[in-house]
């Protein structure tokens, strides 16, 4: 007699991760892994009908800055709402460890200026049980979520620990330094940490103003901190290189130089954010062909590519707004005023013309032309949210089409349900007006999906629904141009994503594998438009967006999400090191 599984997904169409195509087929699980792919033999102890629908691995998100919220928070949404059932944190050079105890506060405004998460909620939610890097695992190894865990060891929290305050200001290291902090990375590596990372952007400041510890660090400390990943043998070196943030892009061609020199000699991949800024918009291309020409040399140089552009949201809760310089707004929001209470107030006429129909005394003509350019680059997100939106869509061709200013449109849109209504500002990956140069960027045989930012930049964006965003619009709904075949799309984000980390146990749905899967409802899958709530501790502000047609998310053979909805199993556990 046949043995029992413990589950069979039966007659969906499976995309298996690898790239090959789509197919029918039934898959088998047993104490959290695949056991067998086509048509297992024997009955199960539970099945689930997968008749239609697509299934699909979970998807694997390598850039997110859950590190705070990991010990408060066992849903970890909005990212576990989109498919993902492992989740890599401490990107960009932020995290809380190592961590000395009388640098908690400093940590906090570090990440509150980086990553635009509310310092008050960190410092309610961190319970704070760990000083090195493997105590801070060991911490995160007794908690469970609804999805795995890795993390980076990163760069500011490093260079603070070792070097107190000259660390924390940006001073040069001494040779000491450098070797104190290379063994700490390759204390934390040999843990289980899944890489190191740092930031170069002058775009990241701590709340206090200053850069990321280690933004001006030399070669002699990139090299020299380097140079634990390539000892331990495991690990991937991971940044947000200058020129990332749109700033001085004459220089940005240099950080690629430093970066495959230091593959080559490592032995390691490296990891770097890549966008597109107006002021140079074929850069890209040129880096995209400098990482090609240094794999030929033997190094490994993966551009992190975001499928859509990086913009800010703007609405009367976000943390920016489009008229908060305008003085009847700002005496509007100085009354302290409830939700409900100020959506009355937006819906008074008086109020409207008092916002709609101020001008500056006396405008210059740059701040003219840089509103008239800024109506252009501002659209309706609407809803279902468009993140390619055409010209039309702006708040100048609106305007036109509507026979009203710009600033009535504006106004109108972001008082909808009651002032939640968002305005879209595509600031990087838009030069074009288009998305056919993230294509090309997608096509790219290095490029890797990530960042998706979960858990940061909770009042400007909601770019954690990256993952179900590449469903739809990249594989069945783009209009302005091609798309991309669902199985590459769910590769890059399976695959891809999971052996750049080491990760060779999770990616793809084939026998001995993690039992990771996503059901969904390819043609329902819809992306639903961003809203804000005070869920955060310490009653913090946070933009979260959900889908629908995610009919199931399995994590190692337990259903965490059914129709949306959180099931309350926690099969999650911390990823410690390439497996």
């Amino acid at each position: 007699m046949l043995g029992m599984h413990e589950l069979i997904i039966e007659g969906g169409t499976l995309v298996d991760g690898t790239g090959a195509p789509a197919r029918t087929a039934d898959v088998a699980v047993d104490a959290g892994r695949i056991t067998e792919v086509g048509r297992p033999q024997g009955g199960a102890t539970r099945t689930i009908d997968a008749d239609g629908l697509l299934v699909t691995p979970g998807w694997v998100d390598v850039h997110t800055h859950y590190d705070g919220q990991v010990t408060w928070d066992t849903e970890l949404a909005p990212t576990s709402w989109h498919g993902v059932t492992t989740l890599v944190m401490g990107n960009c050079g932020v995290g809380f460890a190592p961590a000395a105890p009388d640098r908690h506060d400093w940590l906090i405004g570090l990440m509150e200026g980086v990553e635009d998460i509310p310092g008050t909620a960190l410092a309610e939610g961190i319970a704070w049980e760990w000083e090195t890097f493997p105590e801070y695992l060991d911490a995160l190894e007794r908690r469970r979520w609804t999805v795995d865990v890795g993390a980076q060891v990163p760069h500011g929290a490093v260079r603070a620990y070792v070097m107190g305050e000259r660390g924390a200001r940006n001073e040069a290291a001494t040779a000491e330094d450098i070797e104190a902090m290379r063994a700490i990375v390759l204390q934390a590596l040999r843990a289980g940490a899944l890489g190191f990372s740092t930031s170069r952007t002058l775009g990241h400041r701590a709340i206090d103003g200053e850069l990321v510890p280690g933004t001006f660090a030399a070669e002699d400390e990139l090299f020299g901190i380097g140079a634990a990943l390539g000892e331990a043998g495991t690990g991937v070196f991971e940044l947000a290189p200058l020129g990332s943030a749109g700033e001085m892009l004459q220089d940005a061609w240099l950080e690629v130089d430093w970066m495959r020199r230091l593959s080559a000699a490592i032995g390691r991949p490296v990891s770097y954010v890549l966008l597109q800024a107006d002021d140079e918009p074929e850069l890209w291309r040129k880096q995209l062909a400098a990482s090609l020409d240094a794999c030929a040399e033997g190094a490994q140089l993966y551009p992190q590519i975001a499928g859509r552009p990086t913009g800010i949201l703007s609405g009367h809760h976000t943390t920016l707004c489009l008229f908060s310089e305008f003085p009847a707004y700002r005496e509007l929001r100085s009354r302290g005023l409830s939700t409900a209470e100020l959506g009355t107030a937006l819906a008074d006429p008086e109020v409207r013309r008092a916002i709609v129909e101020w001008a500056p005394s006396s405008p210059a003509e740059a701040e003219a032309e840089a509103m008239e350019k800024a109506f252009h680059r501002t659209f309706v997100l609407g809803d279902p949210p468009d993140y390619e939106p055409g010209p039309e869509r702006s708040l100048a061709g609106l305007a036109a089409a509507r026979g009203v200013s710009p600033l009535e449109v504006a106004y109108d849109e972001m008082a909808r349900d009651g002032g939640q209504g968002l305005l879209y500002i595509p600031i990087l990956n838009y030069a074009t007006g288009d998305l056919d140069h993230v294509r090309e960027m997608m096509l790219h045989p290095q490029g890797l999906l990530g960042l998706a930012d979960g858990g940061a930049h909770t009042g400007t964006i909601c770019d954690a629904s990256m993952p179900t965003f590449m469903l739809t619009h990249w594989t069945r709904d783009r209009s302005r141009g091609e798309t991309l075949p669902l199985e590459y799309v769910v590769k890059k984000q399976t695959h891809d994503t999971a052996r750049l980390y080491g990760m060779s146990d999770r990616g793809t749905v084939e026998p001995g594998a993690l039992a990771d899967f996503n059901l969904i409802d390819y043609e329902g899958l819809t992306l639903g438009t961003p809203y804000v709530t005070a869920d955060l501790p310490a009653g913090g502000r946070r933009l979260l967006q959900k889908a629908s047609g995610y009919v199931a998310t399995i994590k190692a053979g337990t259903v965490t999400f059914e129709q949306g909805a959180a099931t309350g199993e926690l099969p999650g556990r911390l990823v410690r090191g390439a497996r």
